[in-house]
């Protein structure tokens, strides 16, 4: 029996431990996909205690605690700080198998050196123990993010940011870049209830008046631009499946008009707009050398109820089952046949779907990057050993691995950075299981090529080059 979480966990032979050790676990990070603060990386605040740290906007614990049968009261509610974290410990206790029960356990390990698993027993201790830890300071956000060995990572900012923290981080003397990425669901989402209102945000960041949808895209250039200014290399757009609709000018600007009085739009006229943002995006996104980031498959905001009670990203949505092949194949094409397809990474919620992005990868490859058309790490629900492994092996099978970007950690918390450690891990073992197997040869300048360039490398290339 291995010691538990110990220094081979998720390491199974002497090779798999050797290409981590050698060659994955000193790699910087570099975390191309976040949805930390800025501000907060500015303000630099000391934490008060693991509740915040842990429990503090972090809707996949919530979401644990709410199957545990856990009153809102010790989740989102006005409960003491220990008694959540209580109330966490009870949850965890009961998570086996769930990466946050890893993702947890590393974290007290390589920030706290605390090696005791967390339950109601020995919650107390394990509070008590950290909050000491934190008193004594190295727990601000940006010393844990340079205590993590990150070189850069891209926060996720709406076209209306001010971007002021970005702004004035530019100024600090940090260790680490802290870069926006472009973040325009708001403007593809025409159908929501705020859009009109949105649009009035937009014309204030913009400093332009938008009554067509030309004016539309000419706010949007001017606040892209203004992204680059800022160090933006990547965008991010979040849609269940991409659609294919073309449509006329003279038809976009009537959809565009008529959601912005207000009124109600078709399913038709929904997918006419968004596949004319859409590739408007992408041909600006080639033009000013931002990597397109594509999030698929999400179902969002479920509950009705806790969605007008506690609102967005609060734990409430699941995985979408729409077809992703044909609408995403067609978008893609054509954006390539005006040459203006930008490098772009797919993600999939949707774990049927490996294959079929993994597949779509080398349609549009070309010379302009290596592995142009990624195929991003798992996703979400998919960020487990069973899904990390499968996407990796999908790459693996259908395209090049050696070539992949790697983790991101897609979190709101600065404790997050052990799940790069978690896929380091799983990568090493998926590859060391393949060398010890005979199905790749012991060739150390090869395994090191493809360990350290899927760890740091590549996504450094990828993304700045």
């Amino acid at each position: 029996m291995k010691k538990f979480m110990g220094r081979d966990f998720l390491l199974d032979n002497e090779i798999e431990k050797e290409l981590f050790v050698l060659f994955a676990k000193d790699k910087p990070i570099f975390d191309w996909h976040c949805h930390l603060s800025a501000k907060e990386i500015f303000e630099n605040r000391e934490p008060e205690d693991l509740c915040e740290l842990w429990l503090s906007g972090d809707h996949y614990k919530w979401r644990a605690m709410r199957s545990a049968g856990i009153d809102e009261k010790y989740i989102t509610g006005d409960a003491q700080p220990f008694e959540k974290f209580l109330a966490f410990s009870k949850t965890l206790s009961l998570a086996a198998g769930n990466p946050l029960y890893h993702w947890s356990h590393l974290e007290l390990q390589r920030y706290f050196g605390i090696d005791t698993p967390l339950s109601p027993e020995t919650a107390e201790k394990i509070w008590n123990e950290s909050k000491e830890k934190i008193k004594k300071g190295g727990f601000t956000p940006r010393e844990l993010i340079a205590s993590s060995n990150v070189f850069a990572l891209c926060t996720t900012d709406d076209p209306v940011d001010s971007l002021e923290w970005h702004e004035k981080l530019k100024n600090e003397n940090l260790s680490f870049k802290v870069l926006p990425a472009f973040r325009p669901d708001k403007v593809i989402n025409i159908e929501t209830h705020d859009f009109p209102a949105y649009l009035s945000l937009l014309e204030k960041a913009a400093g332009t008046k938008i009554g067509s949808f030309e004016d539309l895209k000419e706010a949007l250039c001017k606040r892209m631009e203004f992204f680059k200014s800022l160090g933006s290399v990547a965008s991010d757009q979040s849609v269940a499946s991409v659609p294919y609709a073309p449509a006329t000018e003279g038809e976009v600007e009537k959809i565009f008009k008529k959601a912005k009085a207000g009124l109600p739009l078709s399913k038709e006229e929904l997918e006419k707009y968004k596949f004319a943002v859409l590739c408007f995006l992408g041909k600006e996104y080639s033009r000013l050398g931002f990597a397109m980031e594509l999030h698929l498959g999400a179902m969002r905001n479920n509950n009705t109820r806790a969605f007008l009670s506690l609102g967005a990203d609060s734990g409430f949505d699941s995985i979408d089952d729409p077809r992703q092949a044909r609408g995403l194949s067609l978008f893609l094409d054509s954006l390539d046949k005006e040459n203006a397809l930008p490098k772009t990474v797919l993600f999939n919620l949707n774990p049927k779907d490996n294959y079929v992005l993994g597949s779509m990868l080398g349609n549009f490859q070309s010379s302009e990057a290596k592995s142009k058309i990624q195929f991003g790490s798992a996703w979400w629900f998919n960020d487990n050993i069973d899904g990390m492994t499968a996407q990796i092996k999908a790459l693996a099978n259908l395209g090049v691995l050696g070539c992949f970007v790697g983790m991101v950690t897609d979190s709101r918390s600065f404790l997050s950075y052990p799940r790069h450690e978690y896929f380091r891990r799983i990568l090493c073992h998926v590859v060391g299981s393949w060398v010890n197997e005979g199905l790749y040869p012991y060739d150390e300048k090869s395994l090191k090529a493809i360990i350290e360039g899927v760890c740091f490398d590549n996504a450094k290339e990828y993304f700045l080059s």
